[in-house]
Formats: structure tokens, sequence, C-alpha cells
């Protein structure tokens, strides 16, 4: 089954590092910014063909653009989709895609690249 099969019944209403506050403006969304991170967001990641998960990339959150920065200096930026849909590269040639994961997760790949995001998901 393709993702996009896979989401097409289910509308994801929030991911859970991007939440809207009363003023409409995005707060940061993701859990678990650490002393080890200098007080940065981490997520969970896997940069390159075969590369093991880890707790590596720093994420940077500049209003609808999230960066991810991984240990070897690459990054990645998406854009937060208004519509529910969840995210899109926001630069490069290599499109998003999403699978939903169990445990309230969303798997973004782009390229070789994936990172694992908490998300709200509601069906619709």
């Amino acid at each position: 089954m393709r993702t996009s099969d896979k989401i097409a019944g289910v509308g994801l209403l929030c991911l859970a590092l991007a939440g809207c506050n009363e003023n409409g403006s995005t707060q940061a969304f993701l859990r678990g910014a650490d002393s080890e991170s200098g007080g940065a967001a981490v997520a969970d990641c896997a940069i390159g063909l075969r590369s093991a998960w880890g707790r590596t990339c720093l994420v940077e959150q500049a209003g609808a653009i999230l960066t991810f920065r991984h240990a070897d200096g690459g990054f990645r930026r998406f854009t937060i989709l208004k519509d529910g849909r969840g995210l899109a590269s926001a630069d490069g040639a290599e499109p998003a895609s999403i699978a939903i994961l169990d445990q309230g997760q969303i798997e973004v790949s782009a390229g070789e690249d994936r990172y694992r995001l908490p998300a709200t998901i509601a069906e619709r």
C-alpha cells in the first residue's frame, strides 16, 4: 500500500510540534529539549540509507518552517501545512512523504532521510 493511500482517510489535525495558540501563532511542539542539546528540541531521525534510528537531529522552528539539523552538518527544511496534511518539503528536489505510525507518531521521509514526530491524528 502506498503512503498516500494509507493516509487518504486520515487527517493530521495538529502536529504536536506545531500547535496554534489563541493568537494563531505557532508555538514549539517537540517535547524533549534537554541539557545535552543546549535546550534545543531534538527529534528521532535516521539519516542516510540503512541508517539506525537515533535521537540526534536538532529541530528549529521559524513560523511554519521546521529545520532538522543533522549531526554531520546537513539539514532538511519542511513547511507545516495548514490544511491538516502534515509537512511538505520546503526546499530541494526530493518531496516529503508521511507514514502514520502507532503511538501517535508520524514518520516523515525525504530522500534517504527519515524523521519521527509526535502528531495528533483524527479520522475524517
